[in-house]
């Protein structure tokens, strides 16, 4: 099969409205900011459109196209991208690319399945609503019956978020031994065991979790419920990021709500065990704000709210930045919506260990010295970013 044959054979199972779901990635060129392009069938007006979502390391955006616009974003996509990953509704096909257009064309036969074509479908949640999870019952956020009790919802739907995120990070977590994951202030925990639950449960990986935190009886009572669900890979411990020092490695790092430079403290150490996966949720940025001298800025900052939320907003930008400088893929990702928490943004690094250009510690270092800032975080990896 040639590479217009393909693009062919492609167009029409997406006119024919055979598409369940796909992805079409791995960007020909490394400048290209687009890093994905997924692709679902939807029903607007009665008139059977495609989505196309556009993934960047920032930025999710949508568009909808009709069946007639498809064969000119068909040959959009292919100039960009090199893979295609797609499920029609009785075949997976998977179609990938050489740098001249080779093609490598592979079709397995499926079992006879729907596209779902509402637009605002119910939220599909990697944890069923409607289905027991001994973990959510003995948590109280369930019912002894299985059902999420009203009051609990907003924390089940958080805890699916988490899960999505711990979801999207598998490709960086090793296969071939002992998963260390390490989770700083766990507190009452509903995250650290729905990760123990999503990691060891429903995808069988082989793992060993500490959740760490300062309260004695909080600790005392996960450590109970851990005991009472034979989670033997989950243990809790009262100490201090500062304080621990048990780890020469670790795989993957948790901070949820870490008060100001403690979420730095986590982060760092994250980095010098080497950690693939960082998922951090920070809170009570008071360093920066302390700092910030900026007179092109005063207009903003003489308003202690505005300056707060600045200081907040710029201070998870620069630890985001500083992770891609040394060897991260860094993004600011909601976390769940600003309804429920203000606290609603989460750092997400995976380790690449790509080198930053000498542009992009300009840009870090004009920025910094533009807020007179002082970074913690900076100090704690000042050998990393040499």
């Amino acid at each position: 099969m040639d590479f217009n044959e393909m693009k062919q054979q492609l167009l029409e199972q997406l006119t024919d409205e055979l598409l369940v779901t796909a992805t079409i990635s791995q960007p020909r060129a490394k400048s290209n900011e687009l890093k994905r392009v997924k692709l679902k069938p939807l029903m607007l007006k009665e008139i059977y459109h495609i989505q196309l979502e556009y993934q960047t390391a920032q930025t999710i955006k949508h568009e909808n196209i009709t069946k007639d616009q498809i064969a000119s974003y068909l040959d959009s996509l292919f100039d960009q991208f090199r893979q295609f990953q797609g499920e029609m509704t009785t075949e997976k096909i998977h179609v990938q690319l050489s740098k001249k257009n080779k093609v490598l064309w592979k079709a397995e036969k499926t079992e006879a399945k729907s596209a779902d074509l509402q637009h605002n479908r119910k939220k599909n949640y990697l944890l069923n609503p409607d289905t027991p999870y001994p973990f959510l019952i003995r948590l109280g956020v369930q019912s002894p019956e299985g059902k999420v009790k009203n009051q609990k919802y907003d924390k089940f739907k958080q805890i699916n978020r988490f899960i999505e995120f711990i979801h999207d990070s598998l490709d960086y977590l090793p296969k071939d031994r002992t998963i260390r994951i390490l989770d700083f202030g766990s507190g009452k925990s509903y995250l650290t065991f729905a990760l123990y639950h999503y990691l060891k449960i429903e995808q069988g990986l082989d793992i060993r979790v500490t959740g760490l935190d300062l309260k004695k009886d909080v600790i005392e009572e996960c450590s109970q419920i851990a005991k009472d669900l034979q989670y033997d890979g989950l243990e809790f411990l009262v100490g201090d990021i500062n304080d621990y020092n048990d780890e020469n490695t670790v795989d993957m790092v948790v901070t949820l709500h870490a008060c100001d430079v403690a979420t730095d403290m986590a982060l760092a150490r994250a980095v010098k065990w080497g950690a693939s996966v960082i998922l951090s949720v920070p809170c009570c940025q008071h360093e920066l704000n302390r700092q910030l001298q900026s007179p092109q800025l005063d207009i903003m900052l003489q308003h202690g709210l505005i300056k707060e939320r600045f200081a907040s907003l710029a201070t998870d930008s620069i630890r985001a930045e500083i992770l891609k400088l040394v060897g991260y893929d860094a993004q600011l990702l909601e976390f769940i919506d600003m309804e429920h928490t203000p606290k609603n943004i989460l750092i997400r690094a995976y380790y690449t260990g790509a080198k930053p250009k000498q542009e992009q510690r300009k840009r870090y270092e004009d920025f910094t010295a533009f807020l007179s800032a002082e970074p913690f975080l900076e100090k704690e990896l000042k050998e990393y970013l040499k």
